[in-house]
């Protein structure tokens, strides 16, 4: 299993603070023998936008010496984790977090936002410091 990212605990906080239950930390997904842990599940129970829904939330801090290595990481680890709950639990929606830093600095570039669209990559954007979602990108 994987360190946690140093944005974990923040991200986990903006996710409460936001109105969803942390079910896992980190969420398990298993197949063909092969173990995958996503940072985090949540369920959203009681608000009428996200009601019912199931979320994993794969957390990345960008902190490498290069963002763009950091997020050819990113993406692989992204579309992995999709397809293995794809086919073990397709309820569960996926989500990228990023900090508001590194949606700024890297992922408005229109090649990265080509890219977000070709893979229908959904976002998490939050603030760090504060332990706030900022924005929901589907």
């Amino acid at each position: 299993m994987s360190a946690k990212d140093i944005f974990h605990n923040a991200v986990r906080s903006a996710l409460e603070k936001d109105g969803w239950l942390i079910t896992d930390d980190p969420l398990s997904v298993k197949v063909d023998e092969i173990d995958f842990y996503i940072d985090l599940g949540a369920e959203r129970l009681l608000a009428a936008q996200k009601a019912g829904q199931k979320i994993a939330v794969e957390i990345k801090s960008f902190l490498g010496t290069s963002e763009i290595s950091d997020f050819y990481v990113a993406l692989g680890q992204t579309l992995t984790y999709r397809s293995a709950l794809n086919k073990k639990q397709p309820e569960r929606i996926l989500y990228l977090a990023i900090s508001e830093d590194i949606y700024q600095e890297l992922f408005i570039r229109p090649f990265i936002q080509d890219i977000i669209s070709e893979y229908r990559l959904k976002l998490l954007i939050f603030e760090p410091i504060t332990a706030e979602v900022l924005l929901w990108k589907e």
